[in-house]
């Protein structure tokens, strides 16, 4: 039963489909303790999760070679979750989720498959059949990791006119308007070679999109023209400190904004850490704030929650919180983790304001 101190989350995770993959978790937004409501089992490898504004339906993706996507109704009271259905991606390694702004498609990429997909959504958030899908063609600088095509997230903007695909393969951003359950090209927005793109971020004013990129560990701001639907980069910055000596092992992975919009948050894996950045109002420029241990390793994703930042360490299973200063946007451990096997997605479920 969730207390009156505490906001609920739910997490995905690496997990075989006979072991407790989506759990439900409450946080205290007190003291930044955390426990395990209830789980899920039944679906392999939920890397990646979507919940609906109301709170009544989640979407995960099941990361594997031939790729699903899964509905559940969020059962009242419990928080539970009942199973709506699934349906194939026609893909491998599905790895991010969305939904449209009107709740009436939701949008797979497909990271080994090349793909995207657009489902239609009824009533009751269940899945109609795939209505589209496009598929990219091509492959970028590394051999090692941009041998093909890599969607890696598909987000929609707020208009729900238009959908963005981040391809590490491509060094792309793909526009997509979305036409009567279709997909059509509306442009390319190219990133240095080797960047490997992979999640966005936006500002709450609507001005700015910053998008964090997994192969070279940087950051890109660009100024976002809503109406035209295209992007001009304004400026790129890493997003590890300057004078550390990046390897092999370090690749970016999640980004986003304070509620606030004075903050960014980057996570790094292998230097494990979570990057802070002052947003400049007036421009939308990053300035380097700190870097914070994110309390294990692999930080592959993480949320803000509550007036804190839960960061998802998937190597070292735990979960850890800090406190954000809501002056100056520092992290701060409040010495709390639940332990959770391979945790990679979190997603709030109390739609309240931190």
């Amino acid at each position: 039963m969730q207390q009156p101190n505490e906001v609920l989350f739910y997490a995905g995770t690496y997990n075989s489909i006979d072991q407790d993959a989506i759990i439900l978790g409450a946080l205290n937004k007190d003291t930044g303790e955390m426990r395990i409501l209830n789980s899920t089992k039944g679906i392999e490898n939920p890397s990646y999760l979507a919940v609906n504004s109301s709170g009544t339906v989640l979407y995960a993706v099941s990361e594997k070679d031939k790729g699903e996507v899964y509905a559940y109704a969020i059962e009242p009271g419990s928080k539970a979750l009942r199973l709506l259905g699934s349906r194939p991606t026609e893909g491998g390694a599905p790895c991010y989720v969305s939904i449209s702004p009107q709740e009436d498609y939701i949008f797979v990429s497909n990271y080994s498959g090349g793909n995207v997909n657009i489902f239609p959504v009824e009533a009751d958030g269940s899945l109609q059949e795939m209505s589209a899908q496009v598929k990219h063609t091509g492959s970028g600088l590394r051999e090692d990791r941009q041998e093909a095509p890599h969607p890696h997230s598909v987000i929609p903007d707020r208009s729900g006119r238009h959908v963005l695909v981040c391809d590490l393969g491509l060094d792309q951003i793909v526009f997509y308007r979305v036409e009567d359950g279709k997909l059509a090209t509306h442009r390319e927005v190219p990133l240095p070679p080797g960047s490997g793109p992979r999640h966005l971020a936006g500002h709450p004013s609507g001005q700015w999109l910053y998008l964090i990129n997994e192969l070279n560990s940087t950051i890109t701001v660009f100024a976002s023209d809503e109406q035209s639907a295209d992007l001009k980069i304004l400026q790129n910055i890493s997003s590890l400190p300057e004078h550390y000596a990046a390897g092999s092992d370090d690749t970016a992975a999640d980004i986003h904004v304070s509620p606030c919009g004075r903050f960014l948050y980057a996570s790094n894996r292998g230097h494990d850490s979570i990057a802070v950045f002052h947003i400049d109002a007036s421009t939308g420029l990053l300035e380097a704030q700190d870097w914070v241990i994110s309390g294990g390793r692999t930080p592959r994703n993480f949320a803000i929650i509550g007036g804190m930042l839960l960061a998802a360490n998937q190597n070292s299973d735990n979960i850890v919180s800090f406190r954000i200063d809501r002056e100056t946007g520092r992290l701060i451990p409040t010495g709390n983790e639940l332990d959770l096997t391979s945790p990679v997605c979190l997603k709030l479920l109390n739609l309240q304001s931190d």
